[in-house]
This record gives structure tokens, sequence and C-alpha cells, in this order.
């Protein structure tokens, strides 16, 4: 529910506080953080764990206090209060909006391969076909949360001015490759998850450098809460058939699983350079800020 309500809030406020030409740097500093956050929390979390329970109910009131001290900083930074005209129609005017729904779909493949297999499926596979062990696994999510802290930025940079469908299929590549190391990975060498992984986040990079920048121009401004609503239960979908699919796929075949997820990502890459195509005039290319440094 806190999920459900803060993720598509941020995003919107985000994208109502970032001028048009900035929001996909906005948007990387934002994912900077976030994986910068969970790598901390992970850490923290987990030396703070190790105490027990005590450690454990410190570790719940502190996380508590960090949400506290948020909501005191968006009330005390966030003075704006524009709000745009009702435009009546709502979510049957974004059910219309067929590019957006086409954005929606490749992104339920894209998170679905890209966040929701290499989250849940790739570590049981790892520990129970390859003999990884905790350490390992623990070892390969910590390297896809660095390369998108250090990859995050440079990728934004690199995709100002390029067309955006081609961006998205590029992070779908990505995947695709992701998917044929980790096969190759369970005939060779375990190492090959960190090239994995180290592609996913690479991936992870260019496709959000799109994603919610993309959202917020195709958005009417009085209905881009109801986008970023629709874009996230598209995030939270994908999220939801990883495991659901990719858990049962595993048990009948591993190498199957992940060629399968390889050729959704391929399918999602092809989609995503017809979307291109079908984008509004001005949306289809990721802004070059004019005389702004990074």
């Amino acid at each position: 529910m806190g999920n459900g309500a803060l993720v598509p809030a941020q995003s919107t406020l985000l994208a109502a506080l970032a001028p048009p030409d900035l929001r996909h740097r906005a948007t990387a500093v934002s994912r900077v953080a976030s994986n910068g956050g969970i790598g901390l929390g992970a850490a923290l979390g987990g030396l703070v764990a190790a105490h027990g329970t005590g450690g454990l109910a410190a570790l719940f009131v502190a996380n508590a206090i960090t949400y506290l001290l948020y909501a005191l900083i968006l009330v005390a930074t966030v003075r704006r209060d524009e709000r745009p005209e009702p435009l009546p129609g709502g979510y049957r005017l974004l059910l219309r909006d067929r590019p957006f729904v086409h954005l929606a779909l490749i992104n339920v493949a894209l998170i679905a391969v890209g966040w929701g297999l290499f989250t849940w499926i790739v570590p049981p596979y790892a520990r129970e076909q390859l003999g990884a062990s905790a350490q390992l696994i623990g070892t390969l999510l910590f390297a896809n949360a660095v390369t998108v802290v250090v990859a995050q930025i440079p990728v934004a940079r690199l995709s100002e001015g390029r067309r955006r469908g081609p961006t998205m299929a590029i992070a779908a590549l990505a995947f695709v490759l992701a998917c044929l190391l980790v096969v190759a990975a369970g005939v060779f060498n375990a190492a090959l998850l960190f090239a994995a992984v180290v592609l996913v986040g690479i991936g992870e990079c260019f496709h959000t450098t799109v994603l919610m920048p993309l959202v917020a121009d195709l958005a009417p401004p009085a209905l881009r809460g109801r986008y970023m609503a629709a874009i996230g239960l598209s995030w939270w979908l994908g999220l939801a058939l990883a495991p659901t699919l990719g858990a049962q796929a595993l048990s009948v075949s591993p190498a199957g699983t992940f060629l399968t997820a390889g050729g959704v990502a391929l399918v999602a890459a092809l989609s995503a350079l017809a979307l291109g195509r079908e984008l509004p005039e001005g949306v289809g290319v990721t802004p070059q800020p004019a005389n702004r440094p990074l």
C-alpha cells in the first residue's frame, strides 16, 4: 500500500518539479539515490540485524524515522501547489492513448526479465543449480546496484539527443545478452553471472532513462498522476509475473527458462523500435539541454 501510494506520487512530483529538458537527468539522479540507498540499507541492515531481536527492533524504528524525515523534507522544500485544470475522461483517456498502452506493455516485459527474473529467479538458480554460496549471491546483487549507481548518469547524458525507441531497444538487448550469459554460466563457469548482472544494470539504466520522462511527456498535465500510477501498475505486474511463471519454468528446464526470457526481451526490443515510430512529434527524442551543466 505504501509503495502503491508513494511511487506514482513521487514520480509525478519529480516530473512536475524538473523542467521537461531535464527530466531524464532528474530521473537519473533519483535512480542513483534509490540504488545507493538499497546498497547502503542492505549493508547496514545486515550489520544491525546480526544483533538479534534488539537489532531488528532498532532497525525498524530507524526505518520509520527515515520516512518521517522524508515527509518533513517534502513539507519544508516543496512550496509549489499549482494544480492543472481537471480533464474529464480520466483513465478512459489513458486507455485510448495507444503509444502509452504500447509503452506499458513493453514495460511489463522488460521489468519481468530485467528486474523480476534477475531478482527472484537467478539467485535460487545460482544456489541450487550452480552451487553458489549465499555470499556470492549477495555479491551479485550488490554488483548490480553498484553498476546502476556508476552508470546511470553517464547513460542519461549519452541518451541526450537520441531517439527513445532505440534507447529502450538497447536496454532490451542487454537483457537478452544477460540471459544468454546465465545459460552459459551453467555450462562453463558461474563467474559469468557477474557479467550478466552488470549487463542487466546497464540495461536498467537505458530503460529508466526513457521510461518516466516519456510517461511525463505523453501525459496531459491533469492526468500525469494517473499515467504514473498506470505505469507503476505495469511495473508491479512484471515483477509478479517473473516469480509466478519463472519459478515453475525453472523446475522444468533452467536453460529453457532463461532462453525464453531472452526471447521475451528480444520481442520487447523490436516492439520498442516500433513504438519509437508511433510516438507523437516532440517526444520521440530525449531532450538535449542547452547550456546546462550536468
